[in-house]
């Protein structure tokens, strides 16, 4: 089965399961606002659990959709554009199906 599935389509798969909660969803369209949002200033607007939204942020890193620099003592994220980039063509691709 392996063989069957492409590169493209374990990128799509990884990039969808990153988008399936909606606190990540929220999290993107913030930071697709501005150029970077500090992991300080999002636990100040989201109403949940600093480990929680640390979680969230993790998800969406491992997928590539964002980045993170440490700036002691706080982390500084961004959209990754590039994959961003990439999702949206992925994406477009299997909605055409």
């Amino acid at each position: 089965m392996q063989e069957t599935i492409t590169n493209d389509q374990q990128k799509t798969a990884r990039f969808a399961k990153a988008l399936g909660h909606p606190v990540r969803i929220y999290i993107l369209e913030l930071l697709s606002r501005q150029s970077c949002c500090y992991s300080g200033d999002l636990s100040d607007i989201l109403p949940i659990a600093k480990s929680t939204l640390s979680q969230h942020l993790k998800e969406l890193k491992k997928a590539g959709l964002i980045q993170g620099e440490i700036e002691a003592p706080k982390i500084r994220y961004c959209i990754n554009h590039e994959n961003w980039n990439a999702a949206r063509e992925l994406f477009k691709n299997f909605w055409r199906i």
